[in-house]
């Protein structure tokens, strides 16, 4: 089975795919990842979706809105970073932009003067520090070395941090079966009181939302679709007929059923 996520090695992305497939491929983009996936190329993709500080992945969030694949399982790991250098002597901070965001009161507290660099992964921010003694990285402590010194651990802003990633699949692989299901909602119209109608069904049956997130359509300006993860499976009759009248209210649109799946933890 092969199985594609964010690289190069090192990242939390693959020590979350790690939990899927012990052989892992790696690339620098998430739309390359699901791409890959709905073409075939791949069998499973790994994408994270929701970070409990930063919160979600707009990115990630996109790229499954523009392709047709399944989700078929979750993997949440907890976030820890640290602080990854040469030495003390450092002027720059290089890492993935959701990890700068997720220490920046560390960063600001104790290195105010430091220039902050977004690349494209933690584990990008590591080799920088590793070529150049003038750049510090983010990322987890095990990713030092013998090259680095971990010059501060745990500088996330809360100590609960932690990210959720998707396990993706191509579309003939969807399951109804699982614990929670994630749904697409594009209603194609407008009008007050739309959100409420839409969320009706799922309150009315006792469908927990666990998350539910707007995005540009990218039809015209405000217009939005929504991503929404619910505590049900597909397989219950409860959440299929709450859909079928989310289907009603969305006939102008589309309602895209990502998947019925389970969560599967990473203990660090």
């Amino acid at each position: 089975m092969r199985t594609l996520t964010l690289g190069p090695a090192g990242t939390y992305s693959h020590r979350a795919a790690s939990a899927v497939n012990e052989t892992v491929e790696f690339t620098e983009s998430v739309a390359a990842i699901v791409e890959a996936v709905a073409s075939g190329e791949y069998d499973r993709g790994v994408i994270p979706i929701e970070n409990s500080i930063e919160g979600s992945v707009t990115e990630s969030l996109d790229s499954l809105t523009d392709a047709d694949v399944a989700v078929v399982g979750e993997v949440i790991t907890p976030i820890r970073h640290a602080l990854l250098a040469q030495g003390e002597d450092f002027e720059t901070v290089a890492s993935h932009a959701q990890a700068l965001a997720q220490c920046r009161g560390h960063l600001d507290e104790h290195y105010p003067d430091a220039d902050l660099e977004a690349v494209a992964s933690t584990a990008r921010g590591v080799e920088h520090a590793r070529e150049d003694p003038a750049i510090a990285a983010i990322g987890h402590p095990d990713n030092a070395g013998d090259e680095l010194s971990v010059l501060a651990e745990d500088i996330q802003d809360r100590s609960s941090n932690a990210t959720r990633f998707f396990v993706i699949s191509g579309p003939e692989e969807r399951s109804i079966e699982g614990g929670k299901t994630s749904v697409i909602v594009y209603p194609n119209v407008d009008y007050p009181g739309l959100l409420l109608e839409l969320l009706e069904p799922f309150a009315d049956r006792d469908v927990n939302l666990t998350r539910l997130e707007s995005r540009p359509s990218g039809e015209r300006l405000g217009d939005y679709l929504f991503h929404i993860d619910v505590e049900a499976g597909l397989y219950e009759e409860r959440l299929q007929a709450a859909l079928e009248d989310v289907e009603d209210l969305a006939s102008k649109g589309w309602v895209r059923r990502l998947g019925s799946y389970d969560t599967q933890h990473v203990v660090e």
